[in-house]
């Protein structure tokens, strides 16, 4: 008889059955046993040998059927998905428990996926990947259509469209096609050249999104605990979780100690949920861990979590961004309210007979006026007025912004929202919290006070390691020697963590708690001397600790603590019920002094933003003396945090200002700092590497996070990411944020010279002789081309010292400054009167025609403009050609500017209507 195992298993002589007396997951078990027994058979491809004894639905075949729907996996994805969205407790034990759905995928909760990467590769097939189904990307041509929304640029196109026709109609395709033709391109070329800039910064910020999103995850496969990308976890993956990390997929709760995530991005809700096994195992995807530790199963992964079935696409506008809005708009209002006379009284010129032709003659006639001609006439007019509204000013701040970005990213901080690139010029206040911003976060035991024995939790390296090496202490055999039975985990309000264990060698039950040395101090009534004798705290001796206490922090030292207790058993059944560890009559074991040394150049770093005029508050959880110390080792030097909680808002609101240093912070703390300093008018940068930084973060105007030592709840809390770690990046960004702002007021300056000149020139030119010398092609050019070109020449200045020289700009000062509007006035004065010189006397000054005194006009002021970029380089020196010469783009921009000039006047006469100039 011939054995064939086939896919298709209908019926079947032998089968292998689940016994029914076994528990939900046992049956689980038996059936992921017998499938993956057979799997390999099934997919199996047979060889040569093989393949030739097959006998194809023979009725001597012995088929396997292990009586399932599916044979590998008995929860579909759907029943999957709506366990974990839903939170269906009741539907979880059906299937076993976390246990049963854990087996549902062959996975092993100690093991984790013991199948290797066939395993993996399986249930990825299975159940997807742990990625989402992004908005379809931008082409470039989303980006013209954009650009061709706009009023004005839609008026132009449109009267460009009529006058083709009526040209056409009246003068044939040749000639038309020239003149009207110009008009075309001097409208869709700066549209494209909008589109590609905007089609570049949106595939930039792609590239930065996916710079951001290379988290690492701790997984458990095949007994191995091991990092992977958070878009490599698959459903069935065993995901180890602690406080600071992210959620990666929607799974749930295996085990661990006092776990609570932030689920206020799927919620709203601000109040941390706590997550155990017996009434809320349930993880959503993209929460973040607040409290705990925790082992997950993932149940599902990508677009089929929670979060993946959110839609998310936000159209941000920063406040900067607010300010140019309401200027653009303020701009046009003005190049209407001129536009409009202009075009009111060339239609009366026309109409009243005083236009005239190139040779002379009138244009209008009534008895001999065509209704075309009439129109062409009125659409040319129309086209002449509007062309003075056109300005560049939206599409500059996306060039500035994106040069600068990529700029800010060579000296290692990530901008992660465009806000950030413009608020950072503005900042008044940084707040910085101390550990791993001010410091290395590499602590170091410089000092202790200890008995003979050491026990406690190894969640301080240096602890750990100063353990292991001065006190030979072995980690393995002592946590061997016990078995954890509750953990109370590290939050700041406590400033202390606990954990409750049993002896193996006689069963009893201890306490141990590690903190800030004077919260553990006020815990304890009895201490271990030298010798290892129990003896009362008295208040002779709880003085000497104080002192001792004090002593370490004001030599810039974190003080530890560790207390102990044996716990009886009645009272440990006590405090099983209330989930609770014991926190009095506690037994004082040691004190340790940890040192934190300061990053390289932190000092230098601060002198530089204190020389800015910006004011650094450092807010840490030290108590006060440590606080103290180090503030006054590093600059910057007091309230302590709890005395700042318990002001009334109005003494908040006096005494904010002058504090520096905040000690025995809570995140509360931080927070109500963040938010007194912005009621205040404060212009507030907050510092942090930490998740109970992620209010205060979020809360200021700009968010400043670490990324190597940060948390993955700072980073997407914060607006730019400081990719070094070092305090001095954060200067490094406080000078790039006034660079952008100061080169955006550069660029302002230059683009309303620009515009008043032309406003006046032809608004005084139509009402005194019935025409513009400016034509519509050649204030396009001067609009959407050159001030382009200007914009890159002042986007690329570097930021400088004299920038640090300045006091910060804070929230109410105006964008367009008292000196802008004297550089402007002063040069916009200038430019008009030599131009109405020319346009009044140029023909009997250089003895010319008419159309070579207009190309003259349109020459100078194009020159006009080159020298006015000179000018705005520096709003406030006088000496606008300073480093010039390191600024090799700036010089290269100038150069093509006037080669365009050239071009424009000498070789492309027809299409902007100039003449040759000798």
């Amino acid at each position: 008889m011939t054995t064939i195992f086939e896919p298709n298993l209908i019926c079947s002589e032998h089968t292998i059955q689940v016994p029914p007396s076994l528990s939900t997951s046992d049956k689980a078990w038996h059936s992921i046993f017998a499938s993956k027994k057979f799997s390999s058979l099934l997919t199996k491809s047979p060889t040569p040998k093989e393949e030739a004894k097959v006998v194809r639905r023979s009725p001597s075949h012995v088929s396997v059927n292990v009586m399932q729907e599916n044979p590998l996996y008995q929860i579909d994805q759907r029943t999957l998905i709506e366990l974990v969205k839903e939170k269906k407790l009741d539907r979880l034990q059906e299937f076993g428990g976390v246990n049963g759905v854990a087996s549902n995928f062959g996975t092993d909760t100690q093991v984790g996926i013991s199948g290797g990467a066939d395993d993996v590769a399986r249930l990825r097939n299975t159940f997807g990947s742990n990625t989402y189904n992004k908005p379809p990307t931008k082409g470039f041509f989303h980006f013209v259509i954009e650009a061709l929304k706009e009023p004005a640029v839609m008026i132009l196109l449109g009267c460009a469209a009529l006058s083709l026709g009526f040209k056409i109609k009246a003068h044939g395709h040749k000639d038309s096609w020239y003149e009207v033709g110009s008009n075309f391109a001097a409208v869709f070329l700066p549209i494209v050249f909008s589109a590609i800039s905007n089609y570049m910064q949106n595939r930039q910020f792609k590239e930065l999104s996916r710079t951001n999103n290379k988290i690492l995850v701790d997984v458990v496969r095949g007994g191995q605990r091991q990092q992977i990308r958070m878009f490599d976890v698959v459903v069935g993956d065993i995901v180890c979780l602690k406080m600071g990390d992210q959620v990666p997929a929607d799974g749930l709760f295996l085990d661990g100690h006092s776990l609570q995530v932030d689920e206020s991005s799927m919620t709203g809700e601000t109040e941390h949920t706590e997550v155990n096994s017996s009434q809320n195992p349930f993880l959503l995807s993209w929460t973040k861990v607040a409290h705990g530790d925790a082992r997950m199963l993932v149940t599902s992964v990508g677009s089929n979590t929670t979060w993946g079935q959110i839609s998310r696409e936000t159209n941000e506008q920063t406040p900067l961004q607010a300010r140019l809005n309401k200027l653009s708009l303020s701009i046009a209002k003005v190049g209407l309210a001129v536009a409009f006379p202009v075009l009111l009284v060339l239609l009366v010129r026309y109409f009243t007979g005083h236009t005239k032709d190139e040779k002379g003659n009138r244009e209008f006639h009534r008895s001999k006026a065509k209704t075309s001609d009439i129109i062409n006439a009125i659409v040319g007019i129309a086209t002449t007025a509007i062309s003075t509204v056109a300005e560049g000013l939206p599409l500059v701040v996306t060039l500035t912004l994106a040069y600068s970005m990529k700029k800010i990213v060579a000296d290692q901080a990530m901008v992660r929202k465009l806000s950030a690139c413009e608020t950072m010029g503005s900042t008044t206040t940084i707040c910085t919290n101390k550990t791993g911003t001010l410091t290395l976060n590499r602590m170091e035991v410089t000092k202790f006070w200890l008995e003979y024995e050491f026990s406690g939790s190894p969640t301080e390296k240096a602890i750990l390691s100063w353990a292991v090496v001065e006190l030979k202490m072995d980690v393995e055999k002592t946590k061997k020697s016990c078995a954890v039975l509750q953990v109370e985990a590290f939050i700041s309000q406590r400033r202390r963590s606990g954990v409750l264990i049993e002896r193996n060698d006689d069963d009893t039950v201890h306490v141990h708690w590690k903190g800030a040395a004077e919260m553990i101090l006020a815990m304890c009534s009895s201490y271990n001397d030298a010798s290892g004798v129990v003896k009362d705290l008295d208040d002779g001796e709880r003085t000497k600790f104080e002192e001792i206490i004090q002593g370490m922090a004001a030599s810039s030292l974190r003080c530890i603590a560790f207390a102990h207790k044996q716990v009886p058993e009645e009272e440990y059944q006590n405090l099983k019920e209330q989930k609770k560890l014991k926190e009095d009559s506690l037994a004082l074991l040691g004190l340790v002094g940890i040192k934190d040394p300061f990053r390289p150049g932190v000092k230098k770093a601060v002198e530089d933003c204190q020389y800015a005029g910006v004011n650094i508050k450092m807010i840490t959880g030290d108590n006060v003396f440590t606080a103290r110390a180090i503030a006054t080792e590093c600059g910057i030097l007091k309230p302590e945090g709890e005395e700042f909680r318990k002001y009334t808002l109005q003494e908040r609101m006096e005494k904010v200002e002058k504090i520096q240093v905040m000690a025995r912070s809570s995140p509360f703390d931080k927070l109500l700092m963040v938010q007194c300093l912005k009621q205040k008018g404060h212009v507030v940068a907050f510092t942090g590497d930490g998740t109970d930084d992620a209010p205060a973060l979020k809360e200021a105007d700009i968010g400043l996070s670490m990324g190597i030592q940060g948390t993955e709840a700072a980073k997407e809390s914060s607006d730019i990411v400081i990719l070094d770690d070092s305090f001095a990046s954060v200067a490094t960004v406080l000078r790039w944020g006034r660079c952008v702002y100061t080169n955006i007021q550069k660029f302002i300056q230059f683009l309303l010279t620009v515009n008043v000149s032309a406003l006046c020139i032809n608004f005084i030119a139509a009402v005194s002789t019935g025409e513009v010398p400016l034509t519509t092609v050649q204030l396009l050019w001067v609009n959407l081309y050159m001030d382009t070109l200007g914009a890159l020449a002042l986007a690329t200045e570097l930021p400088t010292k004299e920038l640090l020289e300045k006091p910060p700009v804070g929230r109410t000062e105006p964008l367009i400054t008292n000196i802008m509007w004297r550089n402007l006035l002063a040069q916009a004065l200038y430019q008009i009167a030599v131009l109405l010189t020319l346009q009044f006397n140029g023909e009997s000054i250089f003895g010319v025609t008419k159309k070579v005194n207009h190309t003259l006009i349109f020459n100078t002021f194009m020159l006009c403009q080159v020298f006015n970029n000179f000018n705005a380089r520096k709003l406030e020196k006088k000496n606008i050609f300073d480093d010039i010469h390191k600024n090799k783009m700036f010089i290269g921009i100038i150069g093509v500017t006037i080669v365009l000039q050239v071009v424009m006047v000498e070789f492309l006469k027809r299409f902007t209507d100039t003449e040759r100039l000798n």
